[in-house]
């Protein structure tokens, strides 16, 4: 649905979007995640076409923004963090104009301005002056713009961002809802927003593009942890099973803990049940063993650590 090739930004000797590929599939909600000033608003700007690349392309559906920007840009709806809104204009007269803009007229204006206020639930806000609003709604009539004429593309950059509790639930209610009929592309700094919500996340730090995964596969490695009484100078018996390639002593007591770290192709049920049936075999007691499961968090501050050590290399 979207391709974007070798993308890159540059802001006189500062480089805010370092070269990077990546693909969204329809109907996904894709995660940029990464801390202020990573790039994830620079990829969104050029994205919709509001900033040009240096290098690279962006194409969606096929259609290459560079060569046919006023056509790709209409399958898109975007809600920049700071919504360039009219404060005195009542929400009616702003989605109208909006409306006007995408060319939208007479009867088919009509009704997708009634879509958008029934699926963001602005209705009762009708007649009000934006500038009245709370930053709840406020983000709704943002949201709103950004849908109206269908588009097959949302690009939200930093959609909850100011929400208290209440509102960041009603706003993920509505991204989710959203997804159904759009692919939706967000942007944020808070872990909790891409786990909620996202099928994929890109994380993004210092401008590189640090890992790119569905959630789900992200949160699963390549490691398992043993708990047994088998002691550390019996663990060679490891070297037995194909598919183990190192093994850690974490922790050695009357039970020691061992951090086994398979091969990348390694299927982890037949390599669990190899370990415990071999532990069995040496008559020694099986504690526990079970998959070590990655922490979003902790993956994020590996991949940033591990980001920022090969640009002060470089540097």
């Amino acid at each position: 649905m979207l391709e974007v090739h070798q993308l890159s930004r540059k802001y006189g000797s500062l480089t805010a979007v370092h070269p990077m590929s990546f693909s969204i599939q329809q109907g996904q909600i894709v995660g940029l995640l990464g801390h202020n000033g990573a790039g994830k608003t620079t990829i969104m700007k050029i994205i919709s076409g509001y900033l040009e690349a240096d290098t690279g392309s962006v194409s969606i559906h096929g259609i290459r923004l560079q060569s046919h920007p006023n056509e790709v840009q209409q399958l898109i709806g975007y809600l920049p963090e700071n919504l360039p809104i009219y404060a005195d204009l009542t929400v009616a007269d702003y989605l109208d104009y909006v409306a006007c803009l995408k060319g939208l007229r007479r009867h088919a204006k009509s009704q997708a301005i009634q879509s958008v206020l029934h699926v963001t639930q602005i209705e009762n806000k009708l007649l009000q002056p934006i500038g009245t609003l709370s930053r709840g709604y406020k983000q709704r009539v943002g949201v709103a713009q950004a849908i109206l004429g269908n588009p097959k593309l949302l690009i939200l950059d930093e959609p909850t961002n100011g929400l208290d509790p209440q509102q960041t639930k009603h706003m993920r209610q509505l991204i989710q809802q959203l997804s159904q009929h759009a692919t939706i592309m967000l942007s944020t700094h808070i872990m909790q927003e891409v786990d909620a919500i996202c099928h994929r996340v890109l994380m993004l730090n210092q401008g590189h593009l640090t890992f790119n995964e569905q959630i789900e596969q992200l949160k699963q490695s390549h490691y398992l942890w043993l708990e047994t009484s088998l002691k550390p100078e019996q663990a060679f018996v490891f070297d037995r099973i194909n598919g183990i390639q190192q093994v850690e002593t974490m922790h050695v007591g009357s039970m020691t803990t061992y951090r086994i770290q398979m091969q990348a192709q390694a299927d982890q049920q037949i390599i669990a049940g190899q370990i415990a049936a071999l532990i069995i075999a040496q008559k020694e007691a099986l504690v526990m063993l079970k998959p070590e499961v990655r922490n979003l968090e902790t993956l994020f501050h590996d991949l940033s650590q591990h980001t920022d050590k090969e640009v002060a290399h470089v540097a």
